[in-house]
């Protein structure tokens, strides 16, 4: 590099000479971070999180897109960032024509990557705020990277045309929030209205039934939300017929028929629980348990619930804040 050039270079503004730098080092915690989180929804486990909020968006229907977790989309797109930001390092000893055009075609594509990071993150956040009603800190750090990225990518650089990157930032703007809306028109395929999210998909066998009709009639009762995944996992232990006969108390203020001052006088701290001979058992319950706990005396042949270790595979899902 000439000693003119070397003028050249510290007469740029600062942004300009370590945009990339700093694009790459928010990309890479923002990489840290959604990799964590897609540790933590692909095993079940807690998130370490100081409010109980973050389990609860965690475990949402919300927190998958086409079946994949969001998490994992989230670290694919902060990797994809990365590199982005760092190509140029790569051709620093070759051409210098070829270091400029990966400069200029690597800025668009960070543009139109932090444009479509920072309308899906904005969504999302609606959705945190309208819909589930409780505070993610993890999701709230992630929207804070996506909007850094793109107000960086758009601004770390002298453009020849201005119209050019605006352009893009608004076209793709605009195609994550049309494909985002019909992603999550029918969050799980049902309705988001709050009386269902999820559709079962098991039948029932005589044995689930008379089950179900027996907790009904012994006053045991699962105390859920219409959110709550593994709570539609429970009632697909039952299936659809015997799950529509169960005791069921909906704990979330906007699902249907809520009951949630029964809930918290119950002391329901997770999703899916029972409460069974006036004991609390938290968790996805194997049927055979619940015949146990219940006194139940039928037919035992039942199709979905035999799993003993069944409960242990459900993280437990904090109980939703009250309406204000």
């Amino acid at each position: 590099m000439t000693a003119s050039s070397t003028k050249r270079r510290r007469q740029l503004p600062w942004l300009h000479r370590h945009g990339r730098t700093v694009i790459a080092g928010i990309a890479g915690t923002g990489l840290v971070l959604t990799s964590y989180l897609t540790v933590v929804k692909l095993t079940g486990a807690k998130a370490a999180c100081p409010t109980e909020g973050c389990d609860r968006v965690l475990n949402s229907p919300y927190a998958e897109v086409l079946g994949i977790p969001l998490p994992l989309i989230g670290m694919l797109g902060y990797g994809a960032m990365l590199l982005l930001a760092l190509a140029p390092l790569a051709t620093q000893q070759a051409r210098k024509d070829l270091q400029v055009q990966i400069e200029e075609w690597s800025g668009l594509l960070l543009v139109a990557g932090g444009a479509a990071m920072a309308t899906f993150s904005g969504y999302l956040m609606y959705v945190m705020v309208s819909e589930i009603r409780e505070t993610c800190l993890y999701c709230l750090g992630s929207a804070f990277f996506s909007l850094s990225l793109f107000g960086l990518a758009l601004s770390s650089r002298r453009w020849d045309d201005l119209g050019k990157p605006i352009f893009t930032a608004i076209g793709l703007a605009i195609i994550t929030l049309v494909g985002t809306l019909g992603v999550y028109a029918t969050p799980s395929g049902s309705s988001s209205n709050g009386s269902e999210m999820f559709t079962i998909k098991t039948t029932s066998g005589p044995a689930e039934i008379a089950l179900a009709e027996h907790l009904t009639k012994t006053g045991a009762q699962e105390f859920g939300a219409y959110w709550c995944p593994h709570c539609h996992e429970q009632k697909e232990l039952f299936g659809k017929e015997a799950a529509a006969k169960l005791p069921y108390v909906e704990c979330d203020p906007n699902g249907k028929n809520a009951k949630p001052d029964l809930c918290r006088a119950a002391g329901i701290r997770s999703f899916p629980s029972w409460k069974i001979g006036g004991k609390l058992y938290e968790g996805v319950t194997p049927l055979d348990r619940l015949a146990d706990l219940s006194g139940y005396q039928g037919d035992r042949t039942f199709r979905q619930g035999s799993l003993q270790e069944l409960p242990n595979r459900a993280a437990p899902i904090p109980e939703p804040a009250p309406s204000p």
